[in-house]
């Protein structure tokens, strides 16, 4: 007899529960300027490029600030800057085999193919972050509601700074947009921590911040600051992972920075899509509770 682990609770949930089931997309044909819009509008990172109402590519906020950063005109169409073809999954596949994809080809979404090839919806990291925080607070080991009762809490939690990027990349408020978003595209990060003249935090320049300014025109060589969104969102490295989570989704922000001892010293970055990684909630309790006794393989 020995110890068999099962897999994470990933594989005992489907994408038909986590995906999402409105898909935003726009014709091949449509400008980027519209694209940027509809990304906008419905706070999503990526649209569906079809052609003839069929999926034809994806382009994302990635794809738009290589655009703005190329110099393209903000009324080049959609498809001149589409990556294709997009990748699917199927509504019975387990969230397991949906992320393991996700990650093979360096992607943050799949598109859900239904019935005769029909798109039936859409599967992201913050979809699946989502649902496992949504298990975890229906969890009866969920520390969000033990905190209203007194007593020790016995589960070994996930902390912030176990699962979070533990590195920072920073530039200063006074650097061009350019240089911002050559080290986005460097590091494949969604946001660059600018800091002032004495290294402290002074905002956050994303890509949709990119995105807005492009739609609007602004230079590329304008200086961070004049586009950066502050103060900087951030929490303590000991921070319980399933507080982060709360925080991210019910303020509709894809990341969170963190410090060590006081929010001058930010020592990494918790993003929806570290969170999605853990794959097994926010304390060891879905762990344990998933090992039994079984015949050695």
């Amino acid at each position: 007899m020995g110890i068999v682990q099962k897999n994470t609770i990933l594989s005992e949930l489907t994408v038909r529960e986590a995906m999402r089931r409105q898909v935003i997309s726009l014709p091949r044909e449509a400008d980027l300027s519209a694209g940027i819009q509809r990304l906008i509008k419905f706070k999503v990172n990526a649209l569906l490029i079809t052609d003839a109402g069929a999926p034809a590519g994806v382009v994302s906020k990635t794809d738009i600030m290589g655009a703005y950063y190329a110099g393209l005109p903000i009324d080049l169409p959609l498809g001149d800057i589409m990556v294709s073809p997009p990748h699917f999954c199927r509504p019975e596949d387990s969230l397991e085999a949906a992320l393991e994809q996700m990650r093979e080809h360096g992607i943050y979404r799949l598109y859900v193919q239904g019935e005769g090839g029909a798109v039936a919806g859409v599967i992201a990291y913050p979809d699946i972050a989502g649902i496992l925080y949504q298990y975890c607070h229906e969890c009866k080991y969920s520390r969000l509601r033990r905190s209203e009762r007194s007593g020790d809490d016995p589960q070994l939690r996930f902390r912030v700074k176990e699962v979070m990027t533990p590195s920072v990349w920073s530039h200063g408020a006074d650097e061009p947009l350019t240089a911002i978003m050559e080290g986005l595209s460097e590091y494949r990060m969604g946001a660059a921590l600018i800091v002032d003249e004495d290294g402290a935090p002074a905002g956050v320049v994303s890509k949709t911040d990119l995105a807005l300014a492009y739609r609007h025109g602004c230079d590329a060589g304008v200086p961070a600051r004049s586009i950066m969104t502050a103060p900087v969102r951030s929490c303590g490295e000991e921070a319980f992972l399933e507080a982060a989570i709360r925080t991210l989704i019910f303020s509709q922000i894809h990341r969170i920075f963190v410090f060590r001892e006081a929010p001058s010293r930010i020592t990494g970055v918790l993003s929806l899509s570290d969170a999605a990684r853990v794959r097994s909630g926010s304390c060891h309790a879905c762990v344990s509770s998933r090992i039994t006794v079984g015949d050695p393989a």
